[in-house]
C-alpha cells in the first residue's frame, strides 16, 4: 500500500515502468502532503497567547485536517487499486461480436470507477482549501508561508486528479454520463483553482 510506503520507496516505484503508482496516487499524496503543512501551521498556532482567541477554533480545524490526510492517503492507494482491473479489461479478447460486447461493458464499468476516485481527490481539495483559507487568515504569521506551500500542494491534487477524469471519460461510450462526470470535474476545477489563488494571494500579500 502507498501509505505504508517509505518516501524512498514510493519515489523508486513511481519512476518504474509499473503502471502504479502513477499520476493519480501522486496527485493524491499531495493533497496530504498539504494538508500536513496546514496541521503543522495549527499546531505553531496552539497554545500562543497571541493566538488564544482562535484555539478550539484551531483544534477542530486539526481533526478535520487529519480526516482528509487520511482520505487522500486512502485515495492514493485506491487509484491504484482501480487501475488493476481497468488495464485488465483492455486485455480481454475482442474478436467476435459477444466478445467485443463483453468486452466494452466491462471497459465501461471500469472507466467509471476510474473516474471516481479522482472526482473523491478533487472534492477532498475543495475541502482542504476551505480551511487553508482560515489558517492563512487565522494561523500563526511564523508560518504563513507554509500556507501557501500547502496551498500549491492542494492544487496539484485537484489538477492531477481532473485531468484522471478526463483521461477515462474521453473513452466511455456512455457519453452522457461521461459529460455529466466532466461537468463535476470542471466545476470543481473551476472553483478550487480560483480558491486556490485567492488564498496564495493572501499569503503572498502577508509576506511581501
Amino acid at each position: 500500500m502507498i501509505k505504508e510506503m517509505v518516501t524512498e520507496e514510493f519515489l523508486a516505484e513511481l519512476s518504474s515502468k509499473k503502471p502504479t503508482p502513477g499520476g493519480g496516487g501522486a496527485a493524491a499524496l499531495g493533497g496530504a502532503a498539504g494538508v500536513s503543512l496546514g496541521q503543522m501551521v495549527i499546531n505553531l498556532t496552539l497554545g500562543k497567547k497571541k493566538y488564544a482567541d482562535v484555539e478550539e477554533e484551531m483544534k477542530e480545524l486539526l481533526e478535520q485536517l487529519e480526516t482528509l490526510k487520511a482520505e487522500f492517503l486512502h485515495l492514493a492507494d485506491e487509484d491504484a487499486r482501480v487501475f488493476a482491473p481497468l488495464a485488465a479489461a483492455y486485455g480481454l479478447p475482442g474478436t467476435t461480436d459477444e466478445e467485443k460486447k463483453r468486452k466494452a461493458e466491462v471497459l465501461e464499468g471500469h472507466l467509471l470507477t476510474a473516474s471516481l476516485v479522482p472526482l473523491h481527490v478533487m472534492e477532498d481539495a475543495q475541502k482542504a482549501l476551505v480551511i487553508m483559507d482560515i489558517l492563512a487568515e487565522k494561523g500563526s504569521r511564523m508560518a504563513v508561508s507554509d500556507v501557501g506551500v500547502g496551498v500549491q500542494f492542494i492544487r496539484t491534487a485537484l489538477t492531477g486528479a481532473v485531468m484522471n477524469v478526463w483521461i477515462n471519460t474521453k473513452s466511455m461510450k456512455d457519453r452522457e454520463k461521461a459529460e455529466e462526470l466532466n461537468r463535476q470535474a470542471d466545476e470543481m476545477m473551476r472553483s478550487g483553482t480560483a480558491a486556490a489563488d485567492a488564498v496564495y494571494q493572501k499569503v503572498e500579500n502577508a509576506l511581501r
